[in-house]
């Protein structure tokens, strides 16, 4: 197993290295972080290395400015830039890929202006009438690590980016094309958990099962996963996509803005707020190593006055620590939920890895510590061991490492399905299946006639498709008319190892097919994010309940539909007193259906089966003679399946 003395060093390389011999371009790894980024790849001979700056610095700030003159400026100087040039200036945009302009998060997430406060896409104004959105900011960050590999390389071949793994649909679709966007090969998207373990995994060559504790400038992950011989099972992921170093900062620099009001009311400028934030972050790195710290901070000044101020912020590590411990309790949350998930007690894990810069304040190691009973691993740096994971990953997806000894095994966070008939979820491929991953399901028609389907793509773990978050919406047409049941819906769900799902419907009679990617036009809210799989277990017994209701409400009126058809259609068929009794049970299903009572609607169906047996049974008959006199064997088929009918319904009926 791997313990706290095991120590792998990784090796940085400056602009000033060597251009790789062979000339052959080499792929490379990207940590796309919320705070800083960083580019890494593996050469022909030796160990991962993170490539450096001119500054000697593997961390590349992910701040993006944009100037009056069109230029764009990425890194440090964007960073000295934040303070005068606020709303021109992009910060921590990891945590705007795939959110909705009027999500109400997007406007806490700092002083920018928005172009719009609706629609599907985040768009910011800046420097004047450009308008850009985390997309395009996103593209900036990674064309500059792009330029920092390639002046380390010579050349460039493709890329593995991570993300959260708590990532969903949208913010890994937006991940993609800001790498496309940036002119990359994107090989694969790598869950930054995930890349952690391979950098882990392939220096010590242990086996395994260890937990990954990931707490990045803007994201919370944690990933349970089992080393074995080269094979990286994923047995279950966890987090927060909006809990991270950033939520500290805000913490600490609501205390700043407090100070530099001097008790007043009046609303912080944009200038105050990236000044208080940018203090807040330095102040938290240097109570990382002191147990208080003094800083003189100056105040820009307001319109109404002529100099700007100095203020003198004090504030002991034991101060911050309290202020922030909410931020660290929330982490546990995840940790304990993914525990569970994976069968486990935190005493049978063999290690604890660290990830993340926010990792380096000294009460979140605390608290790693206690909540798993153990000292966390932290012999690679928890900065750099996300992006050399990301390295090794491209360097085996291109062929050129021992791709014989690896295998990756991630899952999908949360279940994906269909919503059925009665608003029932049909869950095609459930929450922790290993990605990439294919499902089928086979689906029919609920009314007569129906010509098309209307399919709804959800996600999420609740029983009811209302209760869960809507991924995409789309009709397969051209269905012709058919009794209901006959018609024949298979519909397959494809998750790539990126973790985008592609989803296509065919109907098998008529060979109509269409297909869809999924790619939702805004991200999980806040509150969806943290709450989902909580509410998940919290209302476990009641969405059980619903959904049996639901179901036999559909069945039954399925059942009565059916009954009643047969009964005009065939009343010659019905014996003395036998459509009598058949109607009086029909009333008494339709009464059942109004209640709440799901075991009394199949009592009920029961017991409409039961006096129509006799009737349903000379009805086959019939349709038996029918046959034998000559009668075309598919006509017979499509009477008998409409007699008997069929148990699974798809979705809303469309008219074509």
């Amino acid at each position: 197993m791997l313990n706290a003395g095991s120590v792998f060093r990784f090796n940085t390389m400056s602009l000033m290295q060597i251009h790789d011999p062979s000339g052959a371009a080499r792929p490379i790894g990207i940590d796309l972080g919320t705070t800083n980024s960083l580019v890494a790849y593996v050469p022909l001979i030796g160990e991962p290395v993170c490539v450096l700056d001119c500054d000697v610095d593997a961390l590349v700030p992910s701040v993006v400015a944009y100037r009056e003159d069109g230029a764009v400026v990425v890194g440090k100087e964007a960073r000295r830039m934040a303070a005068d040039r606020p709303e021109d200036t992009i910060v921590s945009v990891k945590r705007f890929m795939g959110r909705g302009a009027d999500d109400a998060e997007t406007r806490r997430l700092g002083p920018y202006r928005f172009a719009t406060s609706e629609g599907p896409v985040v768009k910011f104004a800046v420097a004047g009438e450009r308008v850009v959105t985390p997309v395009e900011v996103s593209a900036e960050i990674l064309r500059q690590l792009k330029r920092l590999a390639e002046d380390a390389l010579g050349e460039v071949g493709g890329a593995v980016i991570t993300v959260p793994a708590y990532f969903d649909d949208a913010q890994r679709q937006a991940t993609k094309d800001a790498g496309k966007l940036a002119g990359l090969d994107v090989l694969r998207l790598l869950n930054e958990p995930t890349a952690a373990a391979l950098a882990y995994g392939l220096s010590s060559k242990q086996n395994g099962t260890f937990a990954v504790y990931d707490l990045g400038g803007g994201t919370f992950d944690v990933t349970v996963l089992v080393l074995d011989h080269g094979v990286f099972q994923v047995r279950s992921t966890g987090g927060d996509s909006q809990l991270g170093g950033d939520d500290m900062d805000r913490v600490l620099a609501e205390r700043i803005l407090l100070a530099m009001a001097g008790g007043g009311s009046r609303p912080a400028s944009a200038s105050r707020v990236r000044v208080a934030l940018d203090s807040a972050r330095a102040i938290k790195h240097a109570l990382t190593e002191r147990d208080e710290v003094e800083a003189e901070i100056e105040v820009p000044r307001a319109s109404d006055v002529v100099e700007a101020q100095r203020i003198t912020f004090r504030v002991t590590r034991a101060e911050f620590e309290a202020w922030v411990k909410p931020l660290v309790e929330r982490t546990g949350v995840a940790c304990r939920r993914a525990l569970r998930d994976a069968g486990l007690q935190a005493s049978q894990l063999d290690g604890v890895i660290l990830v993340g810069g926010s990792t380096r304040v000294p009460c979140v190691r605390e608290y790693v510590a206690t909540l798993f009973g153990r000292e966390p691993l932290t012999s690679i740096d928890p900065e750099q061991v996300v992006a050399i994971g990301a390295a090794i990953q491209a360097d085996l997806l291109a062929g050129q490492g021992p791709s014989d000894d690896v295998l990756l095994l991630d899952v999908l966070p949360l279940s994906l399905g269909v919503e059925a008939m009665g608003g029932v979820v049909e869950k095609i491929l459930p929450r922790n299946t290993a990605i990439p991953a294919s499902a089928a399901q086979t689906f029919t028609t609920y009314a007569d006639n129906q010509t098309g389907f209307s399919l709804h793509v959800v996600q999420g773990e609740r029983e009811l498709a209302e209760d869960c978050r809507s991924l995409a919406r789309f009709t397969l047409k051209g269905i012709p008319p058919m009794p209901a049941g006959l018609a024949r819906l298979t519909v397959r769900f494809d998750v790539d190892a990126d973790g985008i799902l592609k989803v296509s419907a065919h109907e098998e009679t008529t060979g109509v097919t269409q297909e869809v990617e999924v790619k939702p036009s805004y991200g999980l809210a806040d509150s969806e994010i943290e709450q989902m799989l909580l509410d998940a277990y919290d209302h476990a017994e009641t969405d059980v309940g619903a959904r049996s209701l639901r179901e036999a409400r559909v069945e039954a009126d399925r059942i009565a539909q059916a009954t009643q058809s047969a009964l005009a259609t065939d009343a010659a068929l019905l014996e003395a007193g036998e459509g009598a009794a058949i109607e009086a049970a029909l009333v008494r299903l339709l009464e059942a259906t109004r209640g709440n009572a799901h075991r009394v609607i199949h009592e009920r169906i029961e017991e409409l089966d039961h006096v129509s047996k006799p009737f349903a049974g000379r009805r086959m008959d019939r349709s038996i003679a029918r046959a034998l006199a000559g009668r075309n064997l598919s006509e017979v088929e499509r009477e008998t399946a409409h007699a008997q009918g069929i148990e699974r319904h798809l979705g809303r009926e469309t008219d074509g």
